[in-house]
């Protein structure tokens, strides 16, 4: 992702005439006006399908009381899902050029994840990998072959760059068979040993020479997605809090929840979006652990929303697990996102102790209010709205100081 020195600004492509086939080459960082894709945003809703079917087989597991294998399974399958999505999300702001053929190798691997989500109730269920990895091949073939095309458009080290992407992702895929013919019990450290090797292709690939990324579409695009994760939370947890009331009528149980769980989505989007991030992604030092820690941040924010039918189903009698474990179902992963959105966003703009601690006093907040019982959830948004309140009260405090100069921690 990354190099010492930033390129000139280059024109937009918006303005070339479309051919059906091009070369593929690279775009270029100073690019104008460089935004998401319709292409793109198609290719994240169909990814957010394998990460709902993900969610709805962690609500089973955890409501079933199997939570630690549950969370295993949901953390392979959704590194899967992840994965394959961040690696496209690079290649295409440094190579997407809209031809025909790119096109089309992206709507394989939209099929790829649709196939993936397919396998997901299978892997959770009986542990059943096949159609889950074969829905990642696909994905990753057709990534390998998009990574080719870029080769062949280039040369020097760039050539190099994208032979040695293509060649990570090919060999990787025969590491993941393990998955589907080792024996049950040695899949765990499958799976721990091929993510690391995956993760590790980027650093390899991009030793020498760093891919064209821009910096302002990079950080777009995660947002994009974070917006549609959170989405398909509230969907999940509405879904949820209907199905409760049609079965039991306990409206009186289930409001706490609800009005818990939709301050915590509020509160969730508010800190994520305040913070202008891109003006951080000027490196792949930076832009490595930044992407790679929003594994975290994706896996929570859709674990907040299974979290949340968790709780319904425990409070109308439906699931056989403690209210203890229901409340931990939703303030866990909700700790985990507010740790997460700080370490890799809000610290870097924060001015002193008091706006650095916000965030990490927030999730040990959120923790606590895991002991609260039937108003856990409802604690638990109440913190988090309260994250917001204070954020916003000490950027006022510190504009007022700077005698109105513009704040340089914006909120939360």
């Amino acid at each position: 992702m990354t190099s010492s020195s930033t390129p000139a600004p280059e024109p937009s492509r918006a303005h070339e005439t479309h051919r059906p086939l091009r070369r593929l080459t690279a775009r270029g960082r100073g690019e104008a006006h460089r935004t998401a894709t319709p292409l793109e945003l198609l290719f994240d809703l169909c990814f957010v399908v394998a990460v709902a079917q993900a969610g709805i087989q962690l609500v089973h597991a955890v409501a079933e009381g199997h939570a630690g294998e549950g969370i295993l399974d949901y953390a392979m399958v959704f590194f899967a899902i992840w994965w394959a999505w961040m690696n496209f999300t690079w290649f295409a702001s440094a190579y997407d050029n809209d031809d025909v053929l790119y096109r089309i190798a992206t709507l394989i691997q939209i099929a790829g994840v649709l196939v993936l989500a397919a396998g997901i109730s299978r892997a959770f269920e009986d542990h059943e990998f096949l159609a889950v990895w074969l829905g990642y091949v696909i994905m990753r073939v057709a990534l390998a072959g998009q990574w080719l095309r870029a080769a062949r458009g280039s040369e020097g080290p760039e050539r190099t760059t994208a032979l040695r992407y293509a060649g990570g992702v090919l060999l990787c895929q025969v590491g993941w068979l393990g998955l589907v013919v080792l024996p049950e019990g040695s899949r765990p450290w499958v799976f721990l040993a091929m993510a690391i090797l995956e993760m590790c292709v980027p650093l390899y690939a991009e030793k020498d020479r760093s891919t064209s990324w821009h910096p302002r579409h990079i950080a777009e695009r995660y947002g994009l997605f974070t917006i549609i994760v959170l989405g398909e939370t509230i969907a999940a947890a509405t879904i949820a809090v209907k199905t409760g009331i049609d079965e039991s009528d306990e409206l009186g149980e289930l409001l706490p929840i609800a009005t818990g769980g939709l301050l915590i989505i509020f509160a969730a989007w508010w800190i994520y979006f305040v913070v202008p991030i891109h003006g951080h992604l000027h490196g792949n030092r930076q832009a490595f652990l930044w992407g790679y820690g929003h594994f975290l941040v994706f896996a929570s924010a859709a674990a907040i929303g299974a979290g949340l039918e968790v709780a319904v189903e425990q409070a109308i009698g439906k699931a056989h697990i403690s209210t203890l474990a229901a409340s931990a179902a939703v303030t866990l992963p909700t700790a985990l996102y507010l740790l997460t959105v700080w370490a890799l966003h809000s610290r870097h703009f924060k001015v002193g102790i008091a706006q650095q601690l916000v965030l990490p006093t927030a999730a040990l907040l959120v923790i606590c209010c895991t002991f609260l019982g039937d108003w856990a959830v409802l604690a638990a948004g109440l913190v988090s709205a309260l994250t917001v309140a204070v954020g916003v009260t000490l950027t006022a405090r510190m504009t007022a100081r700077e005698n109105g100069q513009p704040a340089r921690a914006p909120l939360a």
